[in-house]
Parts: C-alpha cells; structure tokens; sequence
C-alpha cells in the first residue's frame, strides 16, 4: 500500500510539472531550454577544462628562426611637426622576449605597424630575416568575424584542435582564455574590447608563427589565464616583442628593453625591466626619480 501510494505520488508530481511546462507561455519555455542548454555548456566545459589540465596555453612556432629576425637602422617617424622617435636602432634576438614600454602615443604602436609593413618610417631601414613568420595581436581586433561565436573564431568550429604537434579538445582551449559555457557561444560582435582581446590572443597563438607581436596582450586576462599565457611565452621556440605595462610580466621574462623615454629618444637596453630601471637610474642621476612629463621632440624643419 505505501508503495502504490508513493509511486502515485511521483506520477502527480510528473503530472503537475508536464503541465505546468505546458501552460508556460512559448517564450517562458523557451527561456526555460536555453537555460537548460547553457548549464549544459557550462558543465561541459568545466568538464573539458578539468579532463584536460594539462592543456596550458601553448604556443607553437610555425618553423625555426635562422640567424636574422630583424634588424631596424638609423629609424625615425614623425607626425606633422611632432616627432615621435629618431635614430633608433636595434637587432631582434633569436629566442629573445623584447618589452616596449612607455606612456600612451609615445609610438609603440606605430613601431609595431612599421615592423609588419603597415606604416613606413621616415628615415632608416628594416630588415626581415628570410625564416620569420610574423604573427601580430594589434589593439584593433578587426580581422574578427562579427558572426561568428566565440567557440567558432577560435576553434574554427572543430571539436578539436592543433598546437604544433599536439591535439587538444578545443573547449578546453577556449576555456583557457576565460571563455566558460555560455560564453563559448556568444556572439563575437557583442564582445567588450578586453573580450575581443582574449579571442584575438587565443587564435594568433594556436595559428603559429615564430616572431611574436603582442600589442598591450595582458589586457583583460584573469590571474591564472596570464600566469599560463606567460608559461606559454616563457617556452615559446622563437622571438617575442611585447607592449605591455606590465612590470612583472617584463621582469619575468624580458630579455631587453625598448623604452620611449621622451624627446624622440628610444634607449635600448638588454636585460629586464630592473635591470632597464638600474640603467636609467645611472644615466640621469637624481633626476631619473623625479616625475616629468612626458614630451614629444619638435621636428626640425
């Protein structure tokens, strides 16, 4: 008798929900799905991520670099009468991790689009080495298909994907840029500018190249999505040149320093960024404490 009672008691239940799903509105059910589906996505994706946690981020070098990587001489670029740099001159490492550092509109982007050939300087040269592949993440984003979710720009809409010789799940590979169930499947268009800049990041590191330039990279990434993005670096077989703020970041793995300190001067330093900051120090005495301004140089007619 309590059996029957208690298996009567579960049909009711059945029954009240079944109908209580019916005289939901179509709009209520539909909502009711689409949760249903994101905690799905969710739980798969924390299931991938957990499965694969030996997926850091990865980043594969497309071939080796030979001796050149590049080679800038005698390099200049003003706008208008606003001189931004002049007689700068470095040579890129093979394996070297090179931080650009300094305020807002001193030129680092504009030495950026100089090296891949968007802009061209006034005075000077450079030279590509004949086996770099240059991947860029600039601040733009505009090579992102609107359209598409953020699973499918990245992921190319394959369950799986290739880092260098490896195959790992590719959920696992997006969640590692902070992408988690739901937001797997946003639309790319809808992204803030810190979202955009993880997507970008993620599919510039799993396309491969062996001379990065990473334009302001750490921008919107959470603690653990930048500690593996700097592992990721820390092994990468190639050149990396980054724009970043980043001081620990560029004490930890910077090899030399490209500081745009003001009055079109560029000062090239080989070490990270205490050893830059000891240098600056010795060159300018007292003065290299005291806050200044920084000042573009008046170009010379």
């Amino acid at each position: 008798m309590v059996l029957e009672e208690k298996q009567a008691s579960a049909r009711q239940k059945t029954l009240t929900k079944e109908l209580e799903w019916i005289r939901m509105s179509p709009k209520a059910r539909q909502a009711k799905s689409k949760a249903r589906v994101a905690s799905f996505e969710k739980l798969a994706a924390e299931e991938a991520a957990t499965r694969d946690t030996d997926v850091e981020i990865t980043v594969p070098a497309s071939r080796p670099l030979g001796d050149q990587v590049i080679d800038a001489e005698g390099l200049s670029k003003a706008f208008g009468d606003k001189l931004l740099f002049e007689n700068l001159s470095f040579r890129l490492p093979p394996g070297g991790i090179v931080g650009i550092i300094g305020p807002n509109g001193a030129g680092k982007t504009t030495l950026f689009r100089m090296l891949v050939g968007q802009e061209e300087s006034d005075t000077g040269s450079i030279k590509v080495g004949s086996t770099v592949d240059i991947g860029y993440v600039d601040q733009s984003r505009d090579s992102l298909d609107s359209e598409k979710t953020v699973f499918e720009e990245i992921s190319g809409g394959h369950d799986t994907i290739q880092l260098g010789k490896r195959t790992v799940n590719a959920r696992s590979y997006v969640a590692k840029f902070n992408f988690m169930g739901p937001d797997q499947q946003k639309k790319v268009g809808t992204l803030s500018g810190g979202e955009r800049n993880r997507v970008h990041l993620a599919k510039l590191l799993r396309r491969g190249a062996n001379l990065l330039l990473l334009d302001e990279p750490t921008n919107d990434l959470d603690v653990d999505t930048l500690r593996s993005l700097e592992e990721g670096i820390a092994n990468f077989a190639g050149s990396v040149v980054v724009i970043t703020h980043d001081r620990w970041f560029l004490d930890r793995l910077a090899t030399h320093i490209i500081a745009f300190e003001g009055d079109g001067y560029v000062h090239v330093c080989e070490g990270n960024f205490d050893v830059y900051e000891q240098s600056r120090k010795e060159r300018l005495g007292a003065d290299a404490d005291e806050p200044h301004r920084f000042r573009h140089k008046k170009l010379q007619q």
